[in-house]
């Protein structure tokens, strides 16, 4: 089964025949595309922005895609990048899966006369594992009709994506980038999207990037990264981490977990190759990478080269370092409610420094043993760590604003009373079809609200100018955010601020 699954990968996706005078073209730096416009939005699916990774060019960064002389036909999205079986999110695009996958999907008002269109970049999430931007969860048509260009990207994921080994370092120049792949090809993209959005009416001049989960996590590296810096003006971040540590090449990580080196000569040895040349790594077969990378959070696919990503984001944020566009930040109410501090994992260790002391401060603040073992961890990955970004980002000078999501479905199946991982992401595109469960009309609300507020600031720096409550900024009124809740969105003080600071006093000692 695995070998019918690659041999179709190696094949192009089926294309659909679009329909006979509604056949946009648009010439980019590599030549004619023609999409398809439906209800007044044109898309343009499966655009090559760097050229095939493979071969020889598997775990080298991206080279510029190669152009075409006949008109392409970009009317169905392309193949989804090598990662593991989907657990049924629906952020996983439907296959074929491939290798060659550096693609990306526009989605533009069709006929656009008027003044040059904000730009929005949406990076996917999935543990830097799993996902796509070709999933229908992430069909740009109902943004695109709020007057902005929409592009979703796709990059290179698990150790196609995030890897280094002695071999691989022993044929790189001095000081070039590595291992960083898949972020090397977000910046790409972005390089793409500069030379050829005018094309289609966007403005690079005026570009938001935006993304969830680990695409939450590239963005702040994006914030971080010389390389990336003017590629963007706007950034997102949705539960995307904040003091998250990344894997030096050859040394140690500061816990003396293994570097991405070590890593790479335990998964060669793994197959087989315990004295692997570059070559016997580039041979591994595509179907070897099926499986998930162990540890996302724990150092297997966050990656600190010293070239395109020198320093972590909280340390690089703290010293101003970060770019300064004006930046949405925030997560959801009840994010990892299935996992618990006491799991033998990255997750589960956060926690493990704290002192009697602390211990029992933290039981109080979370009413107990049941309270603390439900939340911490969702507070001590994403909602004290965003916070910490939005206050510094503030203090140096920088419009921030965080939310909180909390918009629960009446038909949500899932055992707790907040909204869980990655559950606001129909609604910022508002594409409540795409929900996991049942919608309601008061869903369809909130998706308007979330999705109106996100097309606002790519449009102005500030998501506040349309009919919705005004959000405030961080630094303005003490410590305030945005609550999106079933009766709307909220500006109020931020929820359970004495979880946080007794999190934020945590992390000021252990580090």
């Amino acid at each position: 089964m695995i070998a019918s699954l690659f041999a179709a990968a190696l094949m192009s996706a089926p294309l659909q025949t679009p329909d006979p005078g509604l056949q946009p073209r648009v010439t980019v730096a590599q030549g004619t595309l023609v999409g398809r416009q439906v209800d007044g939005i044109d898309s343009f699916r499966a655009i090559p922005y760097a050229a095939p990774p493979t071969g020889e060019r598997r775990w080298r960064p991206p080279a510029p895609a190669e152009g075409w002389a006949d008109e392409r036909d970009a009317s169905a999205p392309g193949a989804i990048c090598i990662q593991p079986p989907s657990n049924g999110d629906p952020g996983v695009g439907p296959l074929p899966a491939s290798e060659d996958c550096l693609n990306l999907d526009v989605w533009v008002p069709a006929d656009h006369a008027g003044a040059p269109l904000p730009v929005m970049v949406w990076i996917h999430g999935g543990g830097l594992n799993n996902g796509s931007g070709t999933a229908p969860l992430y069909d740009g048509a109902n943004l695109a009709r709020r007057d902005v260009m929409l592009v979703t990207i796709n990059y290179r994921l698990g150790r196609l994506g995030f890897f280094d080994h002695p071999a691989l370092a022993a044929e790189r120049a001095p000081g070039e980038a590595a291992a960083n792949y898949g972020f090397m090809d977000v910046v790409a993209a972005l390089e793409w999207v500069r030379d050829n959005a005018s094309a289609f009416g966007g403005d690079s001049t005026n570009v938001t990037v935006f993304g969830e989960s680990a695409g939450g996590a590239l963005v702040t590296r994006l914030m971080i990264s010389p390389r990336a810096r003017g590629l963007f003006h706007k950034a997102v971040v949705q539960s995307g981490l904040g003091r998250d540590q990344g894997t030096p090449l050859a040394e140690l990580r500061p816990n003396g977990d293994p570097s991405m080196q070590d890593r790479g000569v335990a998964f060669a040895a793994g197959q087989g190759l315990a004295t692997a040349t570059a070559a016997d790594l580039r041979a591994i077969p595509a179907e070897r990478f099926l499986a998930p990378a162990p540890s996302f959070y724990g150092g297997d696919l966050l990656v600190k080269d010293g070239a395109l990503i020198s320093e972590d984001v909280e340390a690089a944020f703290a010293a101003g370092r970060e770019a300064p566009v004006p930046l949405i930040i925030g997560t959801n109410s009840a994010e990892f409610w299935w996992i618990r501090p006491t799991e033998i994992s990255p997750y589960g260790a956060i926690d493990d420094a704290m002192t009697p002391d602390e211990q029992a401060a933290f039981l109080a603040a979370y009413g107990g043993a049941d309270g603390y073992s439900a939340h911490v961890v969702s507070d001590l990955v994403f909602n004290e760590p965003a916070r910490h970004l939005a206050r510094l980002h503030a203090a140096n000078g920088h419009p921030a604003f965080v939310y909180r999501f909390d918009v629960v479905s009446a038909a949500m199946p899932e055992p707790h009373a907040g909204a869980t991982h990655a559950s606001e992401r129909p609604y910022v595109f508002d594409n409540m079809s795409a929900s996991s469960w049942p919608t309601e009309e008061m869903d369809q609300r909130q998706a308007t609200a979330m999705a109106d507020y996100w097309t606002t600031f790519a449009r102005t720096g500030t998501p506040n100018g349309g009919d919705h409550p005004e959000w405030p900024r961080a630094g303005d009124a003490g410590d305030s955010l945005l609550e999106f809740t079933n009766d709307g969105p909220v500006a109020k003080p931020t929820p359970f601020k004495d979880r946080l600071d007794l999190i934020e006093a945590y992390y000021r000692r252990i580090r």
